[in-house]
């Protein structure tokens, strides 16, 4: 089985993805490191609304965010990619300018605007010389300048621990939240031992990320879940297309008992094509653990196989790392069984380039 061919995963993986997925915790832990560096000013916590404008990996940080701390969060995240700046930004906002390469175009293209708002400007970077490293440098912005030493594929979607932690970071010193230092030790040392369970060298039978992704293969993947783990959603989603070059899409409830069990009678291939997975969660609200066992068995209705997966951290936050970490596994596990290389991306490399032209 190619999944436990040690030498076909190293000779697939050119890019080195297996190296960075096995590193979530350190790059987690070096942002915890970092944290003391990052200065943000005092005027900064008085606002009425963030806004995050960044593109694919670079925004789907706040999204988790977003998702699992809204009963802690004291303004509204919105998350707005692309070349406009809503007309409700002022001098009351904080608006976030999140660029993994630090040459991102679309968010790059609004700071002109921005500044002209007079909004409270952050970035989010690497370190290495990207424009928005040298707009933040020139210009004085305050933010976090990250080494992405624990990121050896240089893939965005692959440096979570970076953004996601970095960003929430930043929020909490702006006075948003607060973040327990205890919990994101506990998270750390947590994701290093399910990490164990979950590499190349575990076999497929005691592999649980090698085995869902086993079932993945050659479906459509419809991922289902709710609250606190929209977030978790969006990038699972996103990382199967990137890394597992795997069409997917994702469904939340309990929005989706009100229009989506209706759409799954045609075409009648639903039944040989679609796969939903479900995450389940004892913090999700009971009403909803209640719609996620009754919609399973309505899918089961319409003969397409499901999967459930329960997550088992003790907090929230812990359980989005946990996905996190799992979910990324199973997209590369699914690249390996459909024999592609990871790490490339050939249509957005070929995208941007005629975007260019």
């Amino acid at each position: 089985m190619i999944l436990d061919d040690l030498n076909k995963i190293k000779k697939l993986d050119s890019g080195r993805v297996a190296d960075s997925i096995k590193v979530l915790a350190d790059q987690v832990r070096q942002v915890l490191e970092d944290s003391r560096l990052i200065k943000i000013p005092r005027e900064y916590s008085r606002i009425n609304q963030v806004v995050i404008n960044g593109m694919g990996g670079s925004n789907i940080g706040g999204g988790l965010i977003k998702a699992v701390f809204p009963d802690q969060l004291k303004t509204p995240i919105s998350i707005v990619p692309g070349y406009g700046v809503p007309e409700s930004v002022d001098k009351n906002t904080l608006f976030i300018i999140s660029s993994y390469s630090g040459g991102t175009e679309e968010p790059l293209s609004v700071y002109e605007k921005v500044v002209k708002r007079k909004a409270k400007i952050l970035g989010i970077t690497t370190k290495g010389g990207g424009q928005l490293e040298k707009l933040m440098i020139k210009n004085n912005i305050p933010g976090y300048i990250f080494d992405c030493e624990f990121n050896p594929s240089g893939q965005p979607r692959l440096g979570l621990g970076y953004s996601i932690f970095g960003l929430a970071v930043m929020m909490a010193k702006a006075g948003l939240f607060k973040i327990n230092i205890k919990e994101i030790e506990d998270i750390i040392a947590s994701l290093e031992i399910w990490d164990r369970e979950l590499r190349p060298e575990i076999s497929a039978k005691n592999n649980r990320a090698k085995k869902i992704a086993g079932l993945l293969k050659n479906k459509i993947p419809i991922i289902v879940g709710a609250e606190f783990l929209q977030g978790n959603l969006r990038i699972f989603r996103n990382q199967l297309n990137e890394t597992s070059k795997n069409f997917a899409s994702y469904l939340t409830l309990p929005d989706a008992n009100h229009y989506a069990l209706e759409g799954l009678a045609y075409p009648k291939s639903n039944k040989n094509n679609l796969l939903f997975l479900f995450l389940n969660s004892d913090f999700y609200h009971i009403k909803n653990q209640k719609r996620l066992k009754i919609t399973k068995n309505a899918v089961e209705k319409y003969k397409i196989q499901t999967v459930e997966y329960k997550l088992t951290g003790e907090t929230k936050f812990k359980q989005a790392f946990e996905m996190l970490q799992i979910g990324t596994w199973i997209t590369f596990y699914l690249a390996m069984l459909n024999e592609v290389d990871p790490v490339k991306i050939p249509y957005v490399d070929w995208f941007k380039k005629e975007l260019k032209k």
